[in-house]
């Protein structure tokens, strides 16, 4: 089955499977790049959605993965981790860090390991989705999971 799934979702896939992650990448029929778009394909609540957003800071990419139903507050977060400042970065940068297009960017998979930070309110929820390498790929895990995988430090974001 993984077999057919786009190459991207593929190395998502594999990196899951090394991490001991059960969740399957599922394909859905129409994109879904937002959190809102996903939610709704997914029948679950916009905050139980991992919106992997990537930033830029102290010269750096810096995924965050948040819950859907949240902004990330980067004046405040800059503060909190004690960065420089923390901007979205662009599609090129986005590309380039994770291998994955914006609307698509899952939290692994990535051509090498980033700091990435955890929304500390999506563990209210007991299954999370996040992006499977492409806007039409997911994968459900649970918020320990998230963590882990990504190896990523737990923050409030808004």
């Amino acid at each position: 089955m993984t077999d057919a799934l786009p190459a991207r979702s593929r190395l998502v896939a594999a990196s899951l499977e090394a991490a001991g992650i059960s969740g399957k990448i599922v394909v859905l029929p129409d994109a879904a790049s937002t959190a809102a778009l996903a939610a709704a394909a997914l029948g679950v609540e916009v905050g139980a959605i991992a919106n992997s957003l990537v930033f830029w800071s102290d010269d750096a990419p810096l995924p965050i993965m948040t819950s859907g139903a949240h902004r990330v507050d980067t004046a405040a977060l800059a503060q909190r981790l004690g960065r420089g400042g923390i901007r979205r970065a662009t599609p090129e940068q986005v590309l380039t860090a994770t291998g994955q297009p914006i609307g698509g960017v899952a939290p692994t998979g990535h051509p090498a390991p980033l700091t990435t930070v955890v929304d500390e309110a999506l563990a209210a929820f007991p299954e999370i989705w996040a992006a499977g390498g492409t806007p039409h790929t997911v994968f459900p895990l649970t918020f320990d999971e998230l963590v882990r995988l990504t190896g990523g430090a737990v923050s409030r974001v808004a």
